[in-house]
C-alpha cells in the first residue's frame, strides 16, 4: 500500500530532506517495497501548487533526490505509490494539483463505475487524467 509524508511548518519556510531521505523510516526507503511512482508536493511563498513526480521508485529517481535536498517551503505532501489500480505513468503518480490543492492518497476505492457516473453526472469526468481510483475522488 502506498506511504505519505505530509509536513506543515506555518510561516517558516523548511527542507524536509531528512524525512524523505534520512531518516530510519524514510519515504525514500520505503520506497523499496513501494516502487511504483514518487513525487513531492509543496506550495510556493505565493501559494501556488507545484508537484515533481516520476513514475519509478524514490530511491532510484535522482530527481526525488534532487527536490528533497533543496526544496524549501512551508507545506510538503510527499507520496511514494505501490499500484493498485492505474498503470506505471506521470498520469497516476501522487500527489495531484487541482485548483491550487494538492491532494494523495493512501488505500483502495470501491466502486469505481457508479463514482466515475456521478463524475459524468456532475460533468466534470474530463478532468481525469489517469486511471487511479485517487485521481477520481480528487475530482
Amino acid at each position: 500500500m502506498c506511504r505519505l509524508f505530509g509536513m506543515h511548518t506555518g510561516q517558516t519556510p523548511a527542507k524536509a530532506s531528512f524525512w524523505l531521505l534520512q531518516a530510519p523510516n524514510s519515504l525514500s526507503g520505503q520506497s523499496r517495497d513501494e516502487p511504483d511512482g514518487t513525487g513531492i508536493g509543496t506550495f510556493d511563498r505565493d501559494g501556488t501548487a507545484r508537484v515533481s513526480k516520476q513514475p519509478i521508485a524514490a530511491w532510484q529517481d535522482q530527481e526525488f533526490s534532487y527536490q528533497a535536498k533543496h526544496l524549501e517551503s512551508t507545506t510538503f505532501l510527499a507520496h511514494v505509490r505501490y499500484a493498485s489500480t492505474g498503470g506505471h505513468s506521470v498520469e497516476n503518480t501522487h500527489p495531484f494539483v487541482q485548483d491550487g490543492r494538492l491532494f494523495a492518497h493512501n488505500g483502495v476505492i470501491g466502486d469505481l463505475p457508479q463514482l466515475e457516473e456521478r463524475l459524468r453526472t456532475l460533468g466534470v469526468f474530463d478532468l481525469l487524467l489517469g486511471q487511479t481510483d485517487s485521481e477520481r475522488i480528487l475530482r
